[in-house]
Order: C-alpha cells, then structure tokens, then sequence
C-alpha cells in the first residue's frame, strides 16, 4: 500500500533503538525524510546513517535529552516544519504506590506528558495552518488497564491521554490527527528490564522470566518493532484521515477488554 506521505518530513523521538526506531524505519520506508531524537549521540547518529542508506531518504539526528528545554529546542530548530510528529520516551520504573517522591512523578509527568504535550504545542499549529499533519505518541496498554507495578507510567500516560481527547477534536478540523498507540510487551530493551526484574524477584532465568510473560499473552509471543512501526505508519498516512483522538492497543490481545 502506498501510505502517501513520501516527501513529508517527520520527528520521532527516543527513535535510535525499539518502538522508536521501529516507527521511524518505517516512515523512512514510506519515502518521510526524519529528524530523530535520543539521548545516546553514536546509537542515533548510527540509526540515521542506517535509516539513509536503507531508504534513500534524509535523516537528521540531534542527540540529548529532550525533557529538557535546551534540547527541545535544537530538536525544533533542526526539526523545522514537520508534517508529523511521533512521541515516544522510555517508561519510568517500577515500583509499588509508596515507593515514590514528588521528585519521581515530576520526572515521569516530564518525560511521558509534559514533553509530548511541549512538542504538540510546537509543531502543531504549523500542520493546522498548512491544513495537514500527523501525531502520533507512544504511549502504553497501562493507559487502559493499569498495571500495579508501573505506577508512574499510570499516572504520567494517562494524564497525556486526557489531554490528546480533547486536543485532537480540535486540531481535527484543520485536517491534523492526533492518536496514542498503546503497546503491550515488545521485543525491546524495556522487555528485558521488566523480564529482568521478574527473574531477580522469583529467583529464575530471564528466560523462564519471558516464558512466563508470553504464556499471558494470547498471540504467545511480544510483538516487534518492526508491526508496531507499521501501525504507526499507517495512523501517519494519507488513509488515515478519519481516526482522530483514538487509543489503539497493540499487545498482542493481552489486555482482556470488550471495548
């Protein structure tokens, strides 16, 4: 399927390694040049290089941290008038309820709602004005059914959400859509950490640790990057014009929901 945007220009954040790279892998693949975000200079300077020589398209990488004010705006100064927009950023940790300050929650509501809403105030009312844009931010199946452990993430994620339902009925009119995609477990370095942790907690491997996880999920496995960047694709293309302000799970049938 042609998606229809070859020649549009986007921003992915956190985009050097997996859901990140996995959407920005496919935008370049649908002809999108990229300007790409992430803390780590050579893993991003490398995936911008790789993205180039595999889709023949320009990408352009500025490194640092982009909660903060001083890299934002590098990020948007390189970034220029971009057609779409993908947020994403790694999830805070996990924990139980009491285990976090007011200094944790300011650092998760920054890095999973305050920066994403920043970048939407930025960029989007340049798609209004030129009558056509895409957001898409990286969110999490939490947003949905709240998993006990990541209670940060809960809390960060779903505040965003509140903001997007109401924003993107706005932006709509003006041909801008603006849709969360909520993953379950992908194949990630988040995967590992959370498998990790379990492994730690019950004394096993970090394999028997994912087995235990997949047997939770009934597609039985984590998804990849590569699907979840082709969904995000898809919400980014020219078909895509009549889903706004939507929450689209992608975990595989693991949150056990009616609607």
């Amino acid at each position: 399927m042609d998606l229809g945007i070859r020649g549009r220009k986007a921003l992915v954040t956190a985009a050097s390694k997996g859901l990140g790279r996995g959407c920005a892998e496919a935008l370049a693949a649908a002809g999108c040049d990229l300007v790409i975000n992430a803390r780590g200079e050579e893993a991003l300077q490398a995936t911008a290089r790789a993205l180039e020589t595999a889709h023949g398209v320009t990408v352009i990488g500025v490194a640092g941290d982009i909660t903060t004010e001083t890299v934002r705006k590098r990020v948007l100064e390189a970034a220029g008038a971009v057609d779409i927009l993908v947020t994403n950023a790694g999830g805070p940790p996990p924990g139980t309820w009491n285990d976090w300050n007011r200094d944790d929650f300011i650092r998760a509501l920054d890095a999973n709602m305050l920066t994403p809403i920043a970048l939407m105030q930025a960029l989007v009312p340049g798609m209004a004005a030129r009558g056509w844009g895409r957001v898409v931010n990286i969110t999490s199946q939490a947003v949905r059914a709240p998993i006990p452990a990541l209670g940060l993430s809960n809390t960060a994620r779903t505040g965003l959400t509140g903001f997007v339902a109401g924003m993107a009925r706005q932006v709509a009119p003006q041909g801008v859509t603006v849709n969360n995609l909520l993953p379950g477990i992908h194949a990630t370095d988040r995967a590992i950490a959370l498998d990790g942790g379990v492994a730690r907690t019950e004394g096993i491997s970090i394999e028997n640790a994912a087995r235990q996880r997949m047997a939770t999920i009934p597609a039985r496995r984590y998804g990849t990057p590569e699907e979840f960047g082709a969904m995000c694709a898809f919400l980014c293309s020219v078909h895509a014009g009549f889903i706004v302000g939507q929450n689209i799970l992608l975990d595989g049938g693991a949150t056990n929901l009616t609607m």
